[in-house]
């Protein structure tokens, strides 16, 4: 099939469309040198003048920026990349599910997710865990976990009652192998 003449024409706007395009933005980005500020505006200067000719605030909100809830120390941490819950727990949780596949982990929430695991010894049944880190501190009450139980019947998974102890010896699972960490000397 063959170009109608009305087609090679628009090809060739559009080319020359996208070479002054091009042309242009090369300019642009050439004009973009390093030139030093008070060379760009020698009006705006005194001669012996080296001071910034704007100050550079730390954030539009200005020296303190915009902080909502939480202490300084946390700012700082955030501004770091440092998680905001404790990392010894962070840590112990994921060792001490890795044996189940992770949904979603999000280490600045303090929210580990697992999928649902089949074990090999009961096939009709699998679990899935979410466990929540509720702190920096590495205490007993810095760390909840929610595990859901389900059957298979006759083809359907159905929801299955889960004993309260197994939350509870999950959490004390994860608690002792974050002190174990901490004793062992792994730096939060």
């Amino acid at each position: 099939m063959h170009a109608s003449p009305l087609d090679s024409r628009r090809r060739g706007r559009l080319a020359v469309v996208l070479a002054a395009l091009c042309f242009a933005a090369s300019g642009l980005l050439a004009a973009c040198g390093d030139v030093p500020i008070d060379q760009k505006y020698p009006q705006d200067r005194l001669p012996g003048d080296t001071k910034p000719r704007y100050d550079d605030p730390e954030s539009i909100f200005g020296g303190k920026g915009l902080f909502m809830g939480g202490d300084q120390s946390a700012k700082a941490d955030a501004s770091a990349g440092i998680i905001g819950v404790n990392s010894l727990l962070w840590r112990a949780s994921l060792d001490t599910l890795a044996f189940m596949p992770l949904s979603s982990a999000d280490p600045f929430g303090g929210v580990i997710i697992t999928d649902w695991y089949t074990p090999a010894s009961s096939p009709g049944e699998r679990f899935k865990v979410t466990v929540y880190i509720l702190g920096r501190e590495l205490r007993a009450d810095g760390l909840r976990a929610a595990v859901f139980h389900q059957v298979n019947q006759g083809g359907t998974w159905t929801d299955a009652p889960v004993s309260a102890a197994t939350a509870t010896d999950l959490e004390n699972a994860i608690l002792t192998r974050a002190r174990q960490m901490r004793i062992a000397g792994i730096q939060q």
